[in-house]
This record gives structure tokens, sequence and C-alpha cells, in this order.
């Protein structure tokens, strides 16, 4: 197999370009072109959106923190107001459960699914790289964006932002790279990452969070718990 220097380095040469920074080295005529129609590497931009996205998965880890220990208090509540033969109170504190334990739930499937967008965005290193993995990724921010609306607005508008960023970076890298995206994959993609990050949103719910015993009114067990008895 012959091999092509010349056409290896022009290659090479394009990639760190466009990948981190404008060399210096420009000819008279290119710079006066790029004055006119100036194009920002995508290295910077995509380490930026990487560090949003860290952002919103901290702000969702304090959140779902805080979650927590409102759930065990309320919890506590509710055992108490039992104990004391008290049932009024104790669905009262029932109905107040159920809406954490939904906030606790929407809140870790965001921060699954965000992890697993974090780890695509942190493993790409070429342009193929940029459009095959930014494709699914940018679905699934979305989805998670529109299931934040009404319960975190803040993080709802930045994640919006961060998929605007993304989306411009991965067109980009598919018109230097020639690559031609599918959106098939993409959205069989986005499917996966998301149905994993419910499955496990699922299973960390189901582990970390009390139960009520048995025997107690049904109508209280249907509001503080998803899970069959």
């Amino acid at each position: 197999m012959l091999l092509n220097p010349e056409r290896d380095v022009n290659v090479s040469e394009r990639f760190t370009n466009k990948w981190e920074a404008k060399r210096p080295e420009e000819s008279l005529s290119e710079s006066l072109r790029n004055s006119f129609k100036p194009v920002k590497p995508l290295k910077p931009r995509l380490d930026n959106a990487i560090r949003r996205l860290e952002m919103q998965i901290n702000q969702l880890d304090r959140s779902s923190e805080r979650f927590n220990q409102k759930d065990r208090d309320l919890f506590a509540k509710i055992i108490d107001a039992y104990t004391k033969h008290d049932t009024a109170r104790a669905n009262v504190y029932a109905n107040e459960l159920a809406e954490v334990r939904k906030m606790e739930r929407i809140t870790i499937n965001a921060r699954l699914a965000l992890d697993q967008v974090l780890l695509r965005l942190k493993t790409v290193t070429e342009f193929g790289d940029i459009v095959s993995a930014l494709g699914p990724a940018i679905s699934v921010l979305r989805s998670v964006s529109g299931g934040l609306a009404g319960v975190f607005p803040e993080a709802e508008n930045e994640l919006g932002e961060i998929g605007n960023v993304l989306s411009g970076v991965m067109f980009e890298a598919a018109q230097t790279s020639g690559t031609t995206l599918n959106f098939n994959n993409v959205n069989d993609d986005a499917s996966k990452i998301l149905a994993e990050a419910a499955a496990v949103a699922e299973q960390k719910m189901n582990a970390n969070l009390p139960e009520l015993p048995q025997g107690w009114t049904t109508a209280v067990q249907g509001k503080t718990s998803s899970r069959n008895p």
C-alpha cells in the first residue's frame, strides 16, 4: 500500500486548525477572507459545553440530596402520625411525599441521562466522532430539558442553550469531514440512553427509599410508592 505523505499532512493540518485553533501563519488573502467570515475552533466550544454540563449535573446532585432528605423527613412524619392513629395527618404527609418522590425520580433520571451525554462529549477526538456522538447527545439533552420544564426552569434553559452550542459544533464538524448524519441511528441511540437512565433511576429509587409497611391503607401506599407491596 502506497502512502501519500502530502495528503496525510493536509488532512492533519485541516483537522488541527478546525479542532483547536487557526494557525498564525496565514496568507494575506486568507487573513482577509477570515476577517469577513471568522470560524471559531470547535474544541474550545465543546470544552465550554462540557463545563456547563458538569455544572448542571452538580446542581442536580444537590437537588437530589435535598429531595432525599425531605423524603426521609416526611416518611418519619407519616410513621409518627400512624403511631398516633392520626390517619388524616398521615394522608396529608403521604400526598406531599408522593410529590417529593416524583421530583426525586425526575432528578435522578435527568442526572443519569446527562452523565451519558457527558461521557460521549469527553471521548470525542475527531470530526467523525463528533458527528456520531453529538447527534444522540443533543437529542437526549432536549428530552431531559423538556422533562425538567416546570421543575427546574433554570436547568431547562441552560440545557437548551448547551444543546444549541453542540448543534453548531456538530453541523460544522459534519461539513468539514463530509460526514452524513443518520437520524435513525441518532434516535435509536438517544432512546437507548434515556431507557437505560430511566431503568437505573427506578432501581435507585427502589433500593434507597423506604416503603410503608404492609397493612396500612391502600391510599397511602399508592401515594407514597409506585412499587408493589
